[in-house]
This record gives C-alpha cells, structure tokens and sequence, in this order.
C-alpha cells in the first residue's frame, strides 16, 4: 500500500559532483508546495515503475520547489540509475508528501551533524533548518574526493558556512575526520545525527557509543539495510489480533506480502526495514528483527516488529491488526 501522492514537475536538473545529479520539483499548478522540516523525504513514483525515498536538501522555508540529489549506483536496486537515465527537466512526476522520520531534536543544546557522501542531503537541510533558526551547530562533511563533492558551492556561500568541515579522504594535507577528538570536544548535551554509507554510520553510531552517548542523543537514517539472515528460514504464521485469521507466511514471502495477499495492507515505504513506516506491534511470539530501524532496547522489548523484512523466531506472531 502506498502513500498519496501528488503531481510535480522536474523544474532543473543540475550535476553537482562526479555522479550526483539535483533535481528541482516544483508544483505543475505553481501553487506553493506542501511545508516540510529538516530530515523528511519524499516517495519518488519512477517513470520504470519503481519508488524510491529521497532526502529533502533544500531550505525548509521555501515553498515553490522540493530539491533532491541522487547518487547514480551502478551495482544498486535501480533506482538511482532510472532517475539519472530516465528523468529529464519539464517531465511530470507522482510524489508523497514529505514526510519526516530523522527530525532535529528542538531542545538540544547544540547539533552535531556528521554527513558521509551523498549522506549530505537529510543534513544539508538541517544545516539550513538549524542556521535559520540561530541554534547552535557543527557539521562535518566526509567524502571521498573534491570531485565527488556535492554542493560545495552552496556550502561556501551560506551563512553558516563557517560551522562547516569538508574532509575528503585523497587529500592527505587537507583537514582529516578525527572522529574522537569532535565527539570529545561537544559540549554537554549534544544531539548527534549522522546519514551516509553503512560503513561510515557505522563507525560514527560505534564509537559514540562506545563513548557513552546515550540513545536518545543518536540520530541516524539508513539508505539501505545491511544484509542480514534469519534466525530460521522456514515458515511461520501471523495472527490478526482484532478478527483472529491466521495466515501463513512461506519462507519465499514477507509478512508484508503474505497479509496483503489475504486482504490486510500494510502501509510500507523502502521495504528494507529502513524507514519504520510500516512499524507494527506486536502482542504475542518472538519476533526475528533483520530491520536496521529499531534500536536495541525496542528489538529487545520484543513488541513491534517491521513486516517489510523482519520476521518470526517463534511459530506465531499475534499482530494488533
């Protein structure tokens, strides 16, 4: 089941670094366009059939365009490939509205924001949210090169330009990520957010960690979720709690897809267990959590699972359906 979407059209189309296109959408009846925050994304309807979620960039006080940056993955699902191959300026497109599921936490004292290539869309825009509102910020910005460096221009000419690292890893005399010494050095209380490759967020959401960062201080949005196996391959069943059906779930299908087949649907985003739309609680059995949403103490707790992906340890998972 997907969200409702409206009609844009491609206003620009822009290379901002080696591999990385923008894109402008803009209303088709030029009326101003939904308001968003910091950190929401849009679904993308794809001209080949695809959808796909990509971050807001642009500064959420306009109201006349929504821009997106994609980065073309060759060796990805399809996505990127489509909208680089397939999406020209002055073509129509479906969109969602935007929705917001990697938020600024408005009572922190200061916001590190730790972008790792085109990780830099969802903090770009909160870069601008937190500027705008004179909050107190830094951001770090890690690339691999110069060339694969989007927005650089923007960057250098914005008003918050001087709370901005740029560290780029093949460039040996240029300013190197020193992870622990900017994680030492923020001042008490920061809210931590980081988006970029798994490696990189990773690493981040590890090390802060490992220095004592509390959870509710760590904010992360995935691209994609890590490949993981289940604990059993087999099948199990899935038991509507509000008209007690049970249904079978194959080890070929997700839950997703086994409750839709019987007439029960499941709004759903990324289907990789990334986003957390299609978050469900869950009243009974052990669920197997293979999403990359979910924080430990949730997956711990054992009382909501993501059906996109997850599945069950258990032989039966009685969902508040």
């Amino acid at each position: 089941m997907s969200h409702p979407v409206m009609n844009v059209v491609v206003a620009q189309r822009r290379d901002e670094a080696l591999g990385i296109a923008s894109f402008e959408l803009a209303s088709e009846t030029g009326e101003p366009l939904p308001a968003f925050e910091a950190g929401s994304h849009v679904d993308v309807h794809l001209p080949n059939g695809l959808v796909r979620q990509y971050s807001l960039c642009n500064d959420p006080r306009e109201t006349h365009r929504y821009l997106i940056a994609v980065l073309r993955d060759d060796a990805g699902r399809g996505g990127s490939k489509a909208v680089h191959e397939m999406v020209r300026v002055g073509d129509r497109l479906q969109i969602s509205a935007p929705r917001n599921l990697f938020a600024l936490a408005p009572e922190a004292p200061h916001h590190l924001l730790l972008a790792g290539g085109i990780g830099v869309t969802p903090i770009l825009c909160m870069a601008e949210q937190l500027a705008a509102s004179g909050a107190s910020f830094d951001m770090h910005y890690c690339t691999r090169s110069k060339e694969r460096t989007a927005f650089v221009e923007r960057i250098a000419q914005a008003g918050f330009a001087n709370s901005v690292q740029l560290h780029h890893d093949d460039h040996p005399g240029g300013s190197t990520f020193a992870l622990e010494q900017v994680l030492n050095s923020a001042p008490a209380g920061t809210h931590l957010y980081v988006c970029g490759p798994s490696g990189f967020m990773d690493f981040v959401l590890a090390t802060a960690r490992a220095k004592g960062w509390p959870q509710d201080r760590l904010h992360y949005e995935f691209f994609a979720a890590p490949a993981q196996q289940p604990a059993t391959g087999g099948s199990f069943q899935v038991r509507i709690a509000s008209s007690g059906a049970t249904i079978d779930v194959p080890p070929e299908c997700t839950v997703v897809q086994a409750l839709a087949a019987n007439g029960i649907e499941v709004i759903t985003s990324c289907e990789q267990g990334v986003c957390g739309t299609c978050l469900t609680r869950v009243l009974e059995g052990e669920p197997d959590h293979l999403d990359s949403y979910l924080t430990d103490e949730e997956r711990a707790a054992n009382d909501q699972f993501l059906p996109c992906c997850s599945r069950a340890k258990s032989q039966v998972l009685v969902l508040d359906l």
